[in-house]
């Protein structure tokens, strides 16, 4: 049986072999990755708004305003991080950020998730390939290179 390599130690970058060559690039996108935090800002800003004015508060504007200024500062905090996200597809595995390395034997399906790409190992491990601007394209590449319908 195949081993998946960890993926504990941030940072750490799996290179493909020489003889392997890389199939797909995916890497996260920049607009798709402010449009989801746009659309979180707005969904939990006006959830706050609601549930202050559900209990009587005099203020509340601040709810919302809280909510899109809360995200705004994650959303620029971890940009650098999330942007920097790739994920190759070669002819036998794929590989991720923070030495994640998958076998393409040992992938159980990937598929669109909320705007992103849930990939799902025979052993149940779970990875999330976010912000892609084509997650249903990118699912389907993987699913045909595996050889999975």
């Amino acid at each position: 049986m195949a081993r998946i390599e960890p993926d504990s130690v941030m940072g750490r970058t799996v290179e493909p072999a020489a003889d392997e060559p890389v199939l797909a690039e995916f890497r996260a996108d920049k607009l798709t990755y402010w449009k989801s935090h746009l659309v979180m800002a707005v969904c939990l800003g006006a959830a706050a708004g609601l549930v202050l004015i559900w209990q009587g508060n005099a203020w509340p504007v601040v709810g919302p305003v809280g909510a899109v200024l809360a995200i705004a500062a994650r959303a620029a905090y971890l940009a650098p991080e999330a942007l920097s996200d790739r994920w190759r597809l070669t002819d036998r595995r794929l590989i991720g950020p923070a030495g994640r390395s998958i076998p393409l034997a040992q992938l159980q399906t990937a598929r669109p998730f909320l705007g992103a790409v849930q990939v799902v190992t025979l052993s149940g491990d779970k990875h999330l390939m976010k912000y892609l601007t084509d997650p249903a394209d990118a699912a389907r590449r993987i699913l045909a290179k595996a050889g999975r319908p």
